[in-house]
């Protein structure tokens, strides 16, 4: 390898990166306004959960912001389906993962994850370097479209991946949307972002540097869209469709979510876990909106893979209509 594998510097830069959302979002609400409920867990083997989570704000109305570093004796299936070669491995991963649930249905939720995974080398037999990998990315979910949220979003994922390479965007962006999609209704969670996961082209100090840009990316652009949409005014029609969307969401963290299959099957605190999910959500049988409306503008223009950037390749200011 050409670098040294070392976890403790990824697991300093996610803590960091843990306080800074906590304190931007915090910010968004009133002084007297509610602040993030903080705890700390131990974990079998060693490990540590620090999940934090506010609720019932005047702008957010639930946001999650956990942060990880667990320890175990053998990978969990969710970890070995696509690496049977390390089955029985002991292993550590490091992560910080965020998901918000605005209270404004003009906001869009929004999900961040990433995280490092290192493989430890078996006790016996040939000696073997540990395995590691990167993996993360951000994706945002509107109930109402608004284009120029799409294209800044898509710019800030552009621009971070550019410190990994030049044609990683667009193999991220196709990742991301061949992953968030809710299968069973063969329907997109939103207009998406970067996915990426095995990560390890280039070496761990070049993967590592991806994981800042991402993780820096993701608090500087949600938080302006956040503090924008906030503002608008709504009504019931938009705050039952927003409940009506969030069981879609709901229901890819249960069916779909690799990092919920993995928290659970590494025997992880299910509090924090299901902690992504919104605090009120709505099944209505059968919806149909009716045609020509915002709601049906979501899923025609919204809720489809496009390229949101036009092919353009030039910087632009942010926010911008490319």
């Amino acid at each position: 390898m050409s670098d040294s594998v070392h976890i403790e510097p990824v697991r300093d830069y996610l803590l960091g990166l843990q306080d800074r959302l906590c304190a931007a979002f915090e910010e968004l609400e009133t002084p007297a306004g509610p602040r993030f409920r903080r705890e700390r867990f131990e974990t079998p083997g060693g490990g540590e959960n620090l999940p934090r989570v506010l609720a019932d704000g005047a702008v957010i109305e639930k946001a999650a912001v956990h942060w990880s570093h667990t320890r175990g004796r053998e990978l969990p299936a969710a970890a070995t389906e696509r690496r049977p070669e390390l089955v029985g491995r002991s292993y550590e991963a490091v992560s910080m993962s965020t998901i918000t649930h605005p209270r404004n249905p003009y906001a869009p939720t929004a999900h961040c994850n990433v995280r490092a995974f290192l493989a430890h080398p078996p006790e016996s037999g040939d000696a073997a370097d540990p395995v590691w990998w990167f993996g993360g990315g951000f994706d945002l979910t509107p109930t109402y479209g608004f284009e120029e949220d799409a294209v800044a979003w898509h710019r800030a994922a552009r621009e971070a991946c550019r410190v990994y390479s030049e044609d990683a965007y667009p193999r991220f962006k196709q990742a991301c949307d061949e992953y968030f999609v809710l299968r069973h209704r063969d329907e997109a969670r939103g207009v998406g972002g970067i996915f990426y996961d095995d990560l390890v082209e280039g070496g761990f100090d070049r993967c590592f540097a991806l994981m800042r840009a991402v993780g820096d990316a993701y608090l500087d652009t949600y938080v302006p869209i956040l503090r924008a949409r906030s503002k608008m005014p709504y009504g019931e029609r938009e705050r039952a469709f927003q409940l009506y969307r969030r069981g879609r969401y709901a229901e890819f963290n249960l069916v779909w979510d690799r990092g919920t299959r993995f928290g659970i099957q590494s025997g992880g605190r299910a509090e924090s876990i299901l902690a992504s999910l919104p605090p009120l959500a709505a099944w209505v049988y059968d919806f149909q909106p009716e045609a020509g409306s915002e709601e049906e503008r979501l899923t025609r223009e919204f809720l489809q893979p496009r390229d949101w950037l036009g092919g353009e390749t030039h910087e632009t200011g942010t926010g911008e209509s490319a």
